[in-house]
């Protein structure tokens, strides 16, 4: 007896296409809610970047100690790398990265009560909470591949980290009008960017519970399953071992972090040092920041097309060259000091999407939010690292000394690149 044509079964084709057209949708509506998510969340990531070394210079009263607060928040972002990894393993990425930024908010709240109390043990255990923001603020780069296909997860990355543009070089620039707004209220000017960070990264969270619906992780698990079903070849998911994609990329990421934060923390207190005005310094640290975000699409297209190892090799060149021409522009130069940061973005830039698509490369749905948590925690401890040591070597040696160190020092993933060529396994 033939089978009434509405109740036959679907072909494993129509399921397929029926499975593929859900992908392409969630996809899109997935990069919106992400951009939406990222415009508030630059905003708050650049407060910290913009004054949180001067504000720890002004409590804590000397240059040497700096460096602890880019230490602090990226040793918190480490925890909150981790936990944010877990909580998107288990109940998908909306629920992950809504918590991760609303905790990066109370973070920052907790800085400005710091800043009017006095309080330096709250100033530091704020700043760890704050690190939750930052964390998350790269983690939501991973939503936006989740859906995506091989050939498109460079652009994919790419159009999350591009979105934060806008509220990462804005919020510099608005450190003058938010430290006056501040001090109108009674509150240390340069506690003001904190103002805007908690109510930016609030805001953030909370688009990404409301809207981040249905969860890509848990759609792209539910697609591989089906994919399974219909496939006569079982999958090859699980964690990557050692010296493939996921480990090679980890390096790429942590190198250019070392290298990026140890520079960038210190820019800020070179350039007081040498009675440069706060409105210099937003705009040195929001040039920074846009060459950090903003030629995202170019770079996940060459990602894409030339390949993530030249891109990495490409990072790892011009971070040396951000090194050297911090090293060697004068202290009162405002526009080589632009260049240096700028070139300092860049090269960061092109580390971080060449780096995220060779782990995103090496993992599987069921896998990829703990693997990218852990990769993460080691990436926001490499910052903690060239934050606190960033402020000693420039006590001890100066800043041209220490900005040429880490220049130098992203070089080291040229080799490490090199060997993963020659032994792929």
């Amino acid at each position: 007896m033939t089978p009434h044509p509405g109740t036959r079964p679907a072909t494993a084709s129509e399921l397929d296409e029926v499975d593929e057209a859900a992908r392409r949708r969630v996809h899109r509506r997935t990069l919106t809610v992400v951009v939406i998510s990222q415009v508030f969340g630059g905003a708050g990531l650049a407060a910290g970047v913009t004054v949180g070394a001067l504000l720890a210079q002004q409590m804590l009263g000397t240059d040497s100690l700096a460096g602890l607060p880019a230490a602090l928040f990226t040793l918190g972002s480490a925890l909150a790398a981790y936990l944010v990894g877990r909580f998107s393993q288990r109940w998908g990425r909306r629920i992950g990265l809504g918590l991760g930024f609303t905790a990066g908010g109370l973070g920052a709240f907790g800085v400005v009560a710091a800043a009017v109390t006095g309080s330096v043990p709250l100033l530091f255990g704020a700043l760890l909470v704050y690190g939750a923001g930052t964390a998350t603020n790269l983690q939501a780069r991973y939503a936006g591949t989740d859906l995506a296909l091989p050939a498109q997860r460079g652009k994919a990355i790419s159009v999350a980290m591009v979105s934060t543009t806008l509220g990462a070089v804005a919020g510099p620039n608005l450190v003058e009008p938010l430290g006056s707004m501040a001090a109108g209220w009674g509150i240390p000017a340069l506690a003001g960017p904190f103002l805007l960070a908690g109510v930016a990264y609030t805001a953030a969270g909370a688009a990404l519970v409301a809207l981040l619906r249905p969860d890509p992780l848990l759609l792209a698990r539910r697609l591989e399953a089906a994919a399974a079903q219909h496939s006569s070849t079982p999958g090859e998911g699980g964690v990557p071992k050692p010296g493939t994609g996921a480990y090679v990329g980890a390096t790429v990421m942590a190198l250019t972090q070392i290298a990026m934060v140890a520079i960038m923390t210190m820019t800020p207190v070179h350039m007081r040092a040498h009675h440069h005005g706060l409105g210099q310094v937003g705009l040195v640290i929001g040039v920074h920041i846009g060459a950090m975000y903003l030629p995202s699409l170019v770079t996940g297209i060459l990602v894409d097309r030339i390949g993530r190892t030249p891109m990495a090799i490409a990072s790892g060149i011009t971070l040396l060259a951000a090194g050297i021409t911090a090293a060697l522009a004068p202290g009162d130069c405002l526009g080589l000091l632009i260049v240096a940061l700028a070139l300092l973005g860049l090269g960061w830039n092109f580390g971080l999407i060449a780096g995220t698509a060779l782990v995103v490369d090496a993992t599987v749905p069921h896998n990829r939010p703990r693997v990218q948590g852990t990769i993460d925690v080691l990436i926001a401890l490499s910052g903690a690292g060239g934050g606190a040591a960033s402020g000693m070597v420039m006590a001890a040696t100066g800043y041209p000394s220490m900005a040429l160190t880490g220049g130098i020092l992203s070089l080291l993933l040229i080799p490490v690149l090199l060997w993963a060529r020659r032994d792929p396994a």
